[in-house]
């Protein structure tokens, strides 16, 4: 993947955090991975204001923008466990130029006929053959008279991987928080590589990141901020350093104490030399329906929403304008791996203890916790492209109580 792309997908994510994160502390899921490539097919159609404010959301210049996208997207489709596509339904009677159509990567084109049923019914069934059945519906509106939709532009993206070593799974109880007391699906894991734990400091403090290693070349990021600390600003922290744009510094080379949010760490006598770190959190399950032209400036999408002109003449002969952008995404974390899709449309209308041996040594031990609301960034581990963000506020109950 080209590095400027990634670090504009990755800015897009870090700033669409920062807006949920102003919104209120709700548990969400999102990728901005699946957004980018559309913008940036519509910058590349765009003209006036439209495409000044899509190019400037994509961090990238329009006229770069579809081949950006084109590359993406193939890229994409080279990450082992990661499905996309691409999809593109007009109106029969809509006309499409040329240039742009040929920019268009390889993927589904269909015929919007008008007939609301029959439309949505080959938009669903696309939906779900894409994300293996996760997300049965497309997010996009169909009305029919004047608001009646000329063009959807889609994608999806499905990512499944297996962690390299599964957790142990069983109930707990979280010991602070909200969380606190309610019989928990919690789980549970031991290892010697202390800096699978990290921490980074940001604006609204110090950030515990614990990196779970996928067995495809995703991993997959808990995050963890101060209590006090918003969504947005704890993503924010941890998006910039998982992409290695902050520091963080791994539990090796930090104080003995509680140098993170969750963490703990002390020198013990022990039977063997050997460093232990001890982790814990709670397995999670996060939908999330977002409309985009609620934080159109974030996405470009200001001036392409008005129906008073045409601001596609790249796309289209005919005057279009955004009337709906959507993405509705899914990410689960469980004892034997990670899934997390999403599908995103943007439609145009018109304008056990055993006994222990002698204790010889002393070792480095840590633990950590994730007992209350936390962020999880899927990335991309050669590109460090983040393929999907979000925010647990409501872990998995443990099903038969203590």
């Amino acid at each position: 993947m080209r590095n400027s792309t990634v670090r504009a997908v990755n800015r897009l994510t870090a700033r669409w955090a920062a807006a949920a994160g102003s919104g209120g502390e709700a548990g969400t899921v999102f990728t901005a991975a699946g957004v980018w490539p559309l913008l940036a097919l519509l910058a590349d159609g765009a003209a006036g204001a439209a495409r000044t404010e899509l190019a400037g959301a994509l961090g990238t210049p329009a006229g770069e923008a579809a081949p950006a996208a084109r590359e993406l997207l193939s890229a994409l489709g080279s990450v082992r466990g990661l499905r996309s596509a691409t999809g593109l339904w007009g109106r029969e009677d809509l006309p499409l130029e040329p240039g742009w159509s040929a920019e268009l990567p390889p993927g589904a084109r269909g015929t919007l006929t008008g007939d609301a049923d029959r439309d949505r019914a080959a938009l669903d069934a696309w939906a779900a053959a894409h994300t293996d059945g996760l997300i049965d519906r497309m997010p996009v509106a169909l009305p029919e008279g004047p608001d009646a939709v000329h063009l959807v532009l889609a994608s999806a993206l499905a990512l499944r991987l297996k962690w390299i070593r599964p957790f142990d799974e069983g109930f707990g109880e979280a010991h602070e928080g909200p969380w606190a007391d309610r019989p928990l699906l919690m789980l549970h894991r031991h290892t010697a590589l202390l800096d699978r734990v990290k921490v980074a400091r940001g604006t609204a403090g110090a950030v515990t990141l614990l990196e779970v290693v996928g067995d495809d070349g995703v991993d997959v990021h808990l995050v963890l901020g101060e209590p006090e600390a918003r969504l947005g600003e704890v993503l924010t922290t941890g998006i910039e350093a998982v992409t290695r744009d902050r520091p963080a510094t791994g539990v090796s080379r930090l104080p003995d104490g509680n140098p993170g949010p969750g963490l703990f760490v002390d020198s013990v006598r022990s039977h063997s030399p050997e460093p232990r770190l001890s982790i814990e959190t709670a397995a999670f399950e996060v939908n999330a329906e977002h409309d985009l032209l609620e934080q159109a400036r974030v996405f470009g999408l200001e001036t392409a929403t008005g129906r008073r002109s045409g601001h596609f003449p790249g796309i289209s002969p005919e005057p279009l304008a955004v009337g709906s952008a959507r993405q509705t995404a899914l990410a689960r974390f469980h004892a034997e791996g990670f899934e997390a899709t999403a599908v995103t449309a943007v439609g145009a209308f018109a304008g056990g203890v055993a006994a222990m041996p002698r204790e010889r040594d002393r070792t480095r031990r840590a633990e950590v916790y994730f007992h209350r609301p936390f962020g999880f960034l899927a990335v991309h581990r050669a590109s460090r492209l983040v393929l999907a963000a979000g925010w647990v506020t409501d872990p998995v109950a443990y099903p038969d109580g203590p």
